[in-house]
């Protein structure tokens, strides 16, 4: 029987998927599969995927015929998975010798639904450690308690999918797939989900993630038009939480968080395309539109004035029906 399944997308990741993949070695395990889903690479990637495949043990090369994006790539990594428990990587990122079964036996002890982790984020040279915003370390919780407040970073706004494990009875109940196609911000529906309707977490003070900040082909580094995608993420975070049981509860941490984001790309709009900037600005005009009003009231008034001041100008920005809709 497979224990756990690791979930690894390539794409254009020549340069570093040598790391990667050598680490995957330095975790192995006979009853640990490497499952590595090339998404149409157009550099060498495939090439030392197939190297991989016959030499890494527990290796299972999976490849696209066409690009879908990160969350479509995990999702096929997802339906070939066959672990008891389940975990994801990046194509450029890394990790200590020995994680693997350290997570694993972290999640056997607390016998919860999922587990969080820290990790070690690394841009050039430099390194630091990022911590689950989540003071209470290897202590099994309901994992929608841990959601608010809505003015804090707290567990949902640490949405990395490769920050944990999580159990194969997630993915029979439909939380672990991610929406197909979005190009960014993926994790951030996916997040949401698994605090809302997965039963069982716990964070534990485990660092064996090294996360590769700054490479030149990461959507965060590129202001292109994938970039949007994070207004549809965060649509379907508001819509599907506003139908929540607790939507009174959470619907304000939702719609502050979607506020930020906003805020935060307007404030570094000049990294974008000039023609992508304009449909930033509108595509978010008409995302606050969209939003429960007096939600949003409240959510403006609770920031800082710089950004409430950018939103709240946006917010007066005509919308045509057609980018509305």
């Amino acid at each position: 029987m497979v224990k756990l399944s690791v979930i690894v997308p390539f794409y254009n990741v020549q340069q570093y998927a040598p790391d990667t993949l050598k680490s995957l070695r330095a975790n192995a395990r006979e009853d640990f599969e490497f499952i590595l889903v090339d998404d149409c690479s157009k550099d060498e990637t495939p090439e030392i995927l197939e190297r991989a495949a016959r030499e890494l043990p527990g290796a299972v090369h999976l490849r696209h015929e066409t690009n879908g994006g990160l969350a479509t790539a995990r999702n096929t990594g997802l339906d070939a998975a066959r672990g008891e428990y389940l975990t994801f990587l990046d194509g450029d990122d890394w990790l200590a010798p020995g994680y693997y079964a350290q997570l694993v036996a972290s999640i056997e002890q607390l016998g919860c639904d999922f587990v969080r982790t820290d990790h070690v984020q690394c841009t050039a040279r430099a390194r630091s450690v990022h911590r689950v915003p989540h003071g209470r370390r290897g202590v099994v919780m309901p994992p929608r308690d841990v959601i608010l407040p809505a003015d804090r970073s707290t567990s949902v706004d640490y949405a990395y999918a490769w920050a944990g494990i999580y159990h194969r009875r997630l993915a029979d109940q439909g939380l672990l797939h991610f929406t197909d196609g979005l190009r960014t911000a993926e994790d951030r529906p996916w997040i949401w989900r698994l605090h809302r309707e997965a039963e069982s977490f716990a964070a534990v003070g485990l660092l064996g993630v090294f996360y590769r900040r700054g490479v030149a082909s990461s959507l965060t580094q590129i202001g292109d038009v994938r970039q949007l995608d994070f207004i549809r993420a965060f649509d379907q975070v508001v819509r599907e939480t506003a139908q929540d049981r607790d939507a009174d509860k959470l619907l304000p941490k939702a719609v502050r968080t979607y506020c930020a984001i906003i805020s935060h790309h307007l404030g570094s709009i000049e990294r974008f395309e000039p023609q992508v900037a304009r449909k930033l600005k509108s595509l978010s005009a008409a995302a606050l539109k969209r939003m429960p009003q007096g939600v949003l009231d409240d959510a403006l008034d609770s920031m800082d004035i710089q950004r409430a001041t950018r939103l709240r100008r946006l917010r007066r920005r005509p919308v045509s029906a057609e980018v509305a809709a």
